[in-house]
């Protein structure tokens, strides 16, 4: 929840500075008179800082409006859906809060783009915009990224709590930021310099476009590629998320285990249970015993030596442990080598750990782990790490065992089947029950059913915060290209006067946005896979693997609504003549 909500502070963040860098772009003649006439340049920054401080403030309380609307009926229209009753009431702080970080956003992120005010010079009135592509320095510009670097900082920490996590995130975003944009100046300066002259005129004017003065190659990728980085992020996380809330194998999942079998039922329980026509899905031994010694270190050890990292709890707990020759299917060997027979008493027993239980006692392969079996001791040595999936509904270990070591100790067996009808079900029950009293059997259909219900539910609130806070970034998005639109005006009104068909027009937008929204996607899709893979690794600790059909839909989807929206926004120029263009544009 963390990650969306501050994906959805940073999506906003993007579109005001987005919004607010083209609406000063449209002011510059306006400044440029009113430098002629005598006002200062920060004097200018004052009135049209105003005027976004406003903004801010509107759209700050509408936004807590909308808020406070979906916080007191939200729960009633999901009631269904949720696992808990959920009772709201209003928060009034949150509301406070939100209008005032819309004002400090509004005026922060409108910051970065009024600052270039200060260098429009009184002569930019007769130029028509000739100086407005150029990019200069101001003093007052390091002050305000600082400001910016600082909020996000901020907004990370109060995010997740923890501020070396806070300072690593908020660096790879603002690396991030500007990877984008040296990826916009990089392509802008390539396509000026490899654009080939053999090309047909309509696509040669349209990446011409790219680095024309008034281009806007860097805001649209770095807005498109972020944009798309954190809505791809999200995409990949929310199937990560859910996945590791729900239960694997739905369809053919056992139901029914019994347990506390002794070594001279486990045949005849088999038996039983095949006479049933019931599948014997796993039988497997269970050994109890305890932890002595971690390389030569018993728990007084432990204590008593600071630098020795493995934990207390590690020597407290009981360990019910197996052995067999291979691994089963919910097992993976991530590391080490797995000898599953143990050919001579006399030789060294390698065991086998789960990675997730190795990593907390900082184990490594070579170990070597003292164990009492019930008064008997047995030195064992790490021998490999296995990857276990602990979603699946069926024994899994912490400790395995090869065989040959443990077949003589005090153990019971574990039976585990499937029984898909209630009435067969009790039937199976009672003829065990009768035989074997001493069995233990838990049917597993109504526990499993109801902990599919929660995590049902559980998964649509992470779709639902997900698709919300896409949404919010697919608004976003849009905006910046419908936004760009002012750019482009007077070259393609231009380009009418010469005699352009619309035709050669459409053509020429097509080339401009379908290169700009492929090259945003691109990137976009990359940094996605990139933070997927590293919050997946680091924080959930779940792999993440790239599906390459969600990346050409997320490619095909933001290259298309880029050519889409910049069609769009050329429609008036298309349909009316020039001059009644340069008019409404007046």
């Amino acid at each position: 929840m963390e990650l969306v909500a501050f994906t959805a502070l940073m999506l906003g963040c993007l579109g005001v500075a987005s919004a607010i860098y083209v609406y000063v772009k449209s002011k510059v003649q306006i400044v440029a008179v009113l430098r002629c006439l005598g006002m200062r340049a920060n004097q200018a920054i004052g009135i049209y800082l105003i005027q976004v401080a406003g903004f801010g403030l509107f759209g700050a309380i509408l936004g807590s409006l909308l808020g406070f609307v979906l916080h007191m009926y939200l729960p009633s229209v999901v009631k269904d859906f949720v696992p808990i009753e959920i009772v709201p009431t209003p928060y009034w702080p949150a509301v406070f809060i939100g209008i005032v970080l819309g004002i400090i956003i509004s005026l922060l992120f409108g910051l970065l783009s009024l600052i270039s005010l200060r260098k429009i010079s009184p002569m930019a009135a007769i130029r028509m915009g000739f100086e407005t592509g150029k990019f200069q320095f101001d003093r007052w510009l390091v002050p305000i990224l600082g400001g910016v670097v600082l909020f996000i900082f901020l907004s990370v920490y109060w995010q997740i709590g923890s501020a070396l996590d806070a300072l690593i995130f908020s660096g790879i975003l603002i690396g991030t930021i500007l990877l984008l944009f040296s990826i916009g100046k990089g392509m802008s300066w390539l396509t000026r310099k490899l654009v080939p002259a053999s090309l047909p005129y309509v696509w040669r004017q349209g990446f011409s476009n790219l680095y024309r003065p008034n281009n806007q190659t860097v805001i649209l990728i770095t807005t498109l590629g972020l944009g798309t980085a954190f809505l791809a992020t999200l995409y990949f996380m929310q199937d990560l998320l859910i996945e590791r809330v729900s239960l694997a194998e739905k369809g053919e999942r056992p139901n029914t285990i019994l347990f506390d079998i002794q070594n001279d039922q486990k045949d005849e329980l088999r038996e039983l249970t095949e006479d049933y026509d019931l599948p014997v899905m796993q039988e497997v031994p269970i050994v109890t015993m305890r932890l002595l010694e971690v390389n030569g270190y018993n728990k007084d050890d432990a204590w008593n030596d600071s630098t020795f990292n493995v934990p207390n709890w590690a020597y407290n707990r009981e360990y019910r442990v197996t052995y067999r020759e291979e691994l089963i299917d919910s097992e993976t060997l991530v590391e080490g080598e797995w000898n599953g027979t143990l050919d001579d008493p006399q030789d060294s027993i390698f065991i086998s750990m789960s990675q997730g239980f190795a990593e907390n006692l900082e184990l490594e392969i070579g170990d070597e782990l003292l164990f009492n079996v019930q008064g008997a001791l047995i030195t064992t040595y790490v021998g490999s790490f296995r990857e276990v999936d602990w979603r699946r509904v069926q024994t899994n270990f912490i400790v395995l065992f090869p065989a040959g070591v443990l077949e003589q100790a005090p153990q019971f067996h574990v039976l585990v089947t499937r029984i898909d009808k209630s009435d067969l079900s009790a039937r199976y029950q009672q003829a065990v029950v009768r035989s074997y009293p001493n069995v233990s059997i838990i049917d597993l259909e109504l526990i499993l059913k109801t902990l599919e219900e929660v995590l049902a539910k559980v998964a649509f609130v992470i779709r639902f915060m997900a698709f919300f806070s896409i949404g919010t970034g697919l608004i976003v998005m849009i905006s910046s290209i419908i936004l760009s639109k002012f750019q482009r005006v007077r070259e393609n009104v231009l380009l009418r006067t010469l005699g352009a068909s619309k035709h050669q027009l459409w053509a020429i937008t097509v080339a401009e946005y379908f290169f700009l929204g492929a090259l945003g996607a691109i990137s976009g899709i990359f940094l996605a896979a990139l933070f997927s893979s590293l919050l997946g690794t680091y924080v959930f600790e779940f792999p993440f693997v790239p599906d390459p059909v969600k990346m050409v839909i997320i490619f095909v989807a933001v290259a298309g609504i880029s050519v889409v929206i910049g069609l769009l926004n050329s429609r008036d120029v298309l349909r009316q003549s020039p001059l009644e263009v340069l008019r409404n544009e007046a």
